[in-house]
């Protein structure tokens, strides 16, 4: 086989997209122009050829096909002239209209919730991944068992549902999308225990925790390597990091710091995806602070902003303190930043690429950790010298003293150790603390 043989049946492989943006009373063509050309990233990402693209005004939505017929028609016709194998709408179908869309055009249809699915379940990597993403797929297919699922039940490693061994489903009757659907939750709901243990004995440990969040493709990976030195897989694409990781920061105050980057988010994230992966954004729920990444060259980086916070609302972190930071300052103009930095007081700009800002972000989190810090005298047994351990790691020690049973420190540490101190807290004089604990109080 030659070369340019290969290569064309290469490309006869992949799939060609024909992409519709519709523009509606709630999206203004301006905003409907910005999702399609996030539409054509997300398709790019699941490595799709994009055939053409269409942006239609959406006045009157129809049961049977969403547009009018017309329109249908119009659309229709432009996908099969510009060769498409599919065409994928930047607006919600419903089952009824999927299949009529497919009837119409006898091509696959499908809209941007199925894109961002099919993407995730490209990109699971750890079993919780795979499990949350075929959760998602069931539930989104479970009413459109009529709608052919192509690639939807590709195993991996012979698990049912996931991607790997080759095997497909192409039809599945209700019952046993229900019993999958109970099982993963069962198998889930143990590994949230787990990771729930592996959360408490952090919390023992009173090691503080920041997670990264962001629109995807702001650069949370690239910065937890830069701050960490880590090796997590960063790509200029959507969702290129799936599965969270946790690495450890140390500050230059001597503290240490579990930092996680989690997740992108994005405009209409399907809702089953925001369940299904519930467990794995607690990381951002449960931690102490929030390194919240955006784009400096994305000029839609405000609106980015709008969803992440929108997203760590649904998640229950809105009220976790927040650091904003302006990545990839490299790549914008220096007037783009300073007016950022202006609409957002408190922000700060860095570039993880040449660590431009890394020192002023690494200060900013350590100030966010101890501003809340309480001034108190602890009276710790011998014993449990651990506890001066503790606070010499995650507090600060302003004096220090020992006598025959106790070791005194005068200190300030921060308030959510204050549960693991309470019984350690003396009166502020010591000699007054010893006489209370005489007269048995």
């Amino acid at each position: 086989m030659t070369s340019n043989t290969a290569q064309k049946n290469q490309n006869e492989s992949v799939e060609r997209a024909f992409l519709v943006g519709m523009a509606t009373d709630k999206i203004r063509k301006a905003e409907a122009r910005e999702l399609l050309d996030e539409l054509h990233g997300l398709a790019r990402t699941l490595g799709l050829d994009i055939a053409g693209e269409m942006l239609i005004q959406l006045r009157d939505p129809t049961p049977s096909l969403l547009v009018g017929s017309g329109k249908a028609d119009e659309i229709a016709a432009a996908a099969e002239e510009a060769h498409a194998d599919s065409i994928i709408f930047d607006h919600i179908l419903s089952p009824v209209q999927q299949r009529n869309w497919e009837k119409l055009s006898s091509k696959k249809v499908y809209d941007r919730a199925e894109l961002i699915i099919k993407i995730f379940a490209s990109r699971a990597l750890t079993k919780e991944a795979s499990l949350q993403v075929e959760l998602a797929q069931l539930q989104y297919a479970l009413p459109r068992l009529a709608h052919s699922y192509d690639d939807l039940m590709r195993q991996r490693g012979g698990r049912y549902g996931t991607k790997g061994s080759g095997e497909q489903k192409i039809e599945l009757d209700r019952r046993e999308i229900e019993r999958r659907i109970h099982e993963i939750q069962s198998e889930l709901e143990a590994v949230r225990k787990e990771r729930a243990v592996q959360r408490r004995r952090r919390e023992r440990a009173s090691v503080p925790r920041a997670a990264i969040v962001g629109y995807t493709n702001a650069g949370k990976s690239s910065l937890l390597n830069a701050l960490t030195a880590a090796s997590v897989r960063a790509e200029d694409k959507l969702f290129a990091t799936l599965d969270p990781t946790t690495r450890r920061l140390m500050l230059t105050r001597g503290q240490t710091l579990l930092l996680t980057d989690t997740v992108g988010f994005i405009r209409n994230l399907p809702h089953g995806l925001v369940e299904a992966f519930h467990s794995t954004l607690e990381e951002a729920s449960q931690a102490d602070i929030l390194i919240h990444v955006a784009d400096a060259s994305d000029s839609r980086v405000d609106a980015h902003i709008a969803t992440t916070i929108q997203v760590l609302s649904e998640i229950g972190a809105q009220d976790v303190p927040r650091i904003l930071v302006l990545n990839k300052i490299d790549l914008a103009e220096p007037d783009v930043v300073q007016s950022f930095l202006a609409r957002y007081p408190g922000s700060l700009a860095v570039s993880a690429k040449t660590g431009e800002g890394l020192d002023a972000l690494i200060e900013a989190i350590q100030e966010s950790l101890t501003k809340d810090m309480k001034t108190c005298t602890l009276r710790i047994p011998h014993a449990d010298y651990w506890i001066v351990s503790l606070v010499m790691r995650e507090g600060t020690v302003l004096e220090e003293r020992s006598d025959d049973a106790y070791t005194w420190l005068r200190c300030r540490v921060p308030q959510r150790m204050e549960s693991k101190i309470l019984q350690y807290i003396a009166a502020e004089d010591p000699e007054v603390g010893k006489a209370r604990e005489s007269e048995g109080e």
